[in-house]
């Protein structure tokens, strides 16, 4: 962004002021779309209509792609804030828009984005319609209580490409339309599956083109007189420009947003209910549903970024109250206050310092060091506030790529540049192994980690070398267990655990946050016996939940003394064995870790976490090798379109790599193919899959569910693993932990 464009800003800061304070007024919205859909173009036009942007290079500018390596992919990687200020039928507006990525391994960013949200600008490529991330995105929308309205992109594409008739593309736009609602039908909460289907009469669906800067509603051309053959006739006789100024896309996709998407005050009263778990009658619950700017300050953090000059940058909507620059917040869960230093709003890559900003907005915050995506920051008055749901990601980091400085000096540097980049993203995942120094960094795709390595390279300035991608396996049990026991190093303590697998409604429970570490043990022990069966002494029991790996352990013991008093170094021994477990140093997911009796010294000096740790960790081991232990690998969920003729062939590509196609319809003149393929076998499957379908597909991939690796591929695999990772390629037996009588 321009230095020009802050400059204007500037000058219309009192006035964004003035609206800010006024919750009918601001619209937080941002873009939502499959990759290369053409949402940073669709941003462009809506710069240039705020004065942001030149009419010369909007559309090519992509200015929100404002992070060099985006420019060079020709791709969002980053979700970007910019608050735009326009005047509409005598008003003022502020909208705070996010222009968000579309390639599935930056989904984590969608997921951040769409907290600070209540309306989105869904973006669709008109020929390739309605695709995998879409999808994905429109749930996302839907789970959050964020309410969309439609933008068909690219109908240039259908008149210059695919040559259809005014029939034909008005066909095209309704099975898009139709297609569209069906998710709105499938995904949205049931009060608003009805209200919020796109109604193209009234002016909820916009069709153009972003990158020629024209866009209409149906209202807008039935009043005009305009019909598809006057825009075919506007490409074929040239005169695009025409209908760029008398239909100005900005205009059109302002009027939509405007009349379609709710104001804060009206969209809080729907989304704090289910997104803070708090009471509604208290005084924060009520200024949060009104958007009340003089209640208690409430700010829920959606992203972090490390600014060289002024340390972590902390972004979130203001649900209630207003923060002040030099105000004080508690950081929820942190336990700790801290004095926001600088205000800011958005402008793209820059940020202008305000003075303060009220509820219904979305703010920058410098200051508040410990705080991080999720978090909530309240009044110091008010510490007891519980805090906003968690974000739910519906991608895992699986991917794994090994990071080794070629100067081992430079070793600190890179793993503080490596620590920043994941407070930044927390779908990258960060291991630095205690045995054998290696860093391994882990992300939801190769293009996620490609990108990973880019920008950590800009920030820690070193030269370092990057291993051939691999996959992350889980390791994890299909029976139940004997008992155990775990002897501490001094024998003076003993415990005697089982494991069994956790059913999947209690996996399920702990991946999508409903069941966790630190909820109140009585809720918790309610869910879990109403959703999943459990038994209610055993449901009372839970002592930890590792919500990372979906595990969970359990106490069933009765009236050991000093149990109480080494609790903790238990939980801490149950999560170092999850971790890494014994098959091949692979986390552990969907296991159930039962504690079922204990012998606990009375002398506090010896049981401490170096006794209870270990001991806990090898009668954990034991108990899985006895489980009949397997590994379960990452599968992913392909959308397909091929030309009809190249269907067989594709097909043969998915079968020689592990794939299976779970669906197959034929839609208008291309084949849809809904397939699983592993995470193993897909690795340079995208050249394969272009030269079977000479060039005549369009495919996406999203991690879809965890399953068991094949019995005939399971134990070479695991020695693989091993041998890769410097391990004894024999794998361990319950005697290499226990004593066994």
């Amino acid at each position: 962004m321009s230095s020009t464009a802050v400059r204007v800003v500037e000058k219309q800061l009192d006035e964004i002021l003035s609206i800010a304070r006024s919750p009918a007024q601001v619209r937080n919205v941002g873009t939502l779309a499959h990759v290369d859909h053409g949402k940073t173009t669709t941003t462009d036009s809506l710069l240039m209509g705020a004065g942001l942007l030149s009419p010369k290079v909007a559309g090519k500018a992509l200015a929100m792609d404002f992070v060099p390596i985006e420019q060079l992919r020709q791709m969002t990687i980053k979700a970007a804030n910019i608050s735009l200020y326009f005047e509409h039928g005598g008003r003022s507006y502020l909208i705070n828009f996010v222009d968000t990525p579309g390639h599935v391994d930056f989904t984590g960013h969608v997921t951040r984005s769409l907290r600070v949200m209540d309306g989105a600008l869904v973006v669709v490529d008109a020929v390739e319609g309605i695709m995998t991330q879409t999808e994905t995105v429109v749930r996302q929308a839907m789970e959050e209580y964020v309410r969309p309205v439609l933008f068909i992109n690219k109908v240039d594409r259908l008149i210059k490409e695919l040559r259809m008739s005014p029939q034909e593309i008005q066909q095209r736009i309704f099975n898009i339309v139709r297609e569209f609602n069906a998710l709105i039908e499938m995904f949205a909460p049931p009060e608003f599956k009805d209200k919020w289907k796109i109604d193209p009469a009234k002016g909820q669906l916009a069709i153009g083109s972003a990158l020629h800067k024209w866009g209409l509603t149906i209202p807008m051309a039935q009043k005009a007189g305009i019909k598809f053959s006057y825009i075919i006739d506007a490409y074929e006789r040239g005169y695009v420009d025409k209908l760029a100024e008398e239909f100005p896309l900005y205009r059109t996709l302002l009027l939509m947003i405007i009349e379609h998407t709710p104001p804060p005050n009206v969209a809080q009263k729907y989304r704090i209910p289910r997104l803070w778990p708090g009471d509604l009658d208290s005084d924060v619950g009520k200024a949060m549903l009104e958007a009340d700017p003089s209640g208690p300050t409430v700010i829920a953090v959606s992203r972090v970024n490390k600014d060289p000059h002024a340390g972590l940058i902390a972004t979130g909507r203001v649900f209630s109250g207003t923060i002040r620059e030099g105000g004080e917040v508690y950081i929820v869960g942190k336990r700790v206050r801290r004095r926001v230093l600088q205000t800011y709003i958005y402008m793209g890559p820059s940020r202008v310092i305000v003075p303060y900003m009220p509820a219904g907005n979305i703010v920058a915050l410098m200051g508040v060091e410990e705080a991080r995506a999720g978090d909530t920051l309240v009044d110091v008055t008010h510490t007891d506030v519980p805090p906003f749901e968690k974000m739910k990601y519906i991608a895992e980091p699986v991917v794994t790529v090994a990071i080794e400085p070629e100067n081992p000096a430079e070793l600190t540097k890179l793993v503080e540049a490596l620590k920043d980049l994941t407070i930044e993203d927390p779908t990258l995942d960060l291991k630095i192994d205690r045995e054998t120094g290696q860093i391994l960094l882990s992300g939801v795709g190769t293009l996620h980690l490609e990108i990973a390595a880019w920008l950590l390279k800009e920030r820690s300035k070193t030269e370092f070398a990057v291993s051939q991608p691999l996959v992350r396996f889980r390791e994890t049990v299909r029976a139940r267990s004997q008992v155990w026991e775990g002897k501490s190093p001094n024998k003076h303590n003993r415990l005697y655990f089982y494991v069994e697998p956790l059913d999947g409604t209690s996996i399920e429970l702990v991946a999508s946050g409903e069941v966790t570490d630190d909820q109140d043990a009585r809720e918790r022990a309610k869910v879990l016996r109403e959703r999943a069966g459990w038994d209610s002494d055993e449901a009372r029991g839970v002592w930890s939940v590792d919500e990372r790996y979906c595990n969970i352990l359990v106490d069933k013991t009765s009236g050991i003394q000093y149990l109480r008093e080494v609790r903790d170094y238990i939980i801490q021994g149950f999560r170092w064995a999850m971790e890494a477990g014994p098959l091949a140093q692979e986390p552990v997911r969907g296991v159930k870790v039962v504690l079922v009796d204990a012998v606990v010294h009375e002398d506090p000096a010896h049981r401490g976490p170096a006794q209870i740790m270990p001991a806990t960790k090898n009668a954990v081991f034991a108990a899985f090798l006895s489980a009949k232990p397997t590994l379960l690998e990452p599968i992913l969920r392909l959308d397909i379109k091929v030309a009809p003729e190249y269907t067989g062939a594709v097909i043969s590509v998915l079968s020689k790599h592990r794939g299976r196609v779970l669906d197959m319809t034929q839609q208008e003149y291309m084949t849809y193919l809904k397939a699983e393929l592993p995470v193993l076998g897909s690795f340079g499957i995208s050249d394969e899959l272009r030269a079977a379908a000479a060039g005549r597909v369009f495919w996406s991939m999203q991690f879809s569910r965890w399953a068991p690796i094949p019995e005939s591929m399971a134990l070479d695999l695991i020695r693989q693993i091993r041998k890769r990772k410097g391990l004894k390629e024999e794998i361990p037996r319950p005697a290499d932990f226990v004593e066994v009588y």
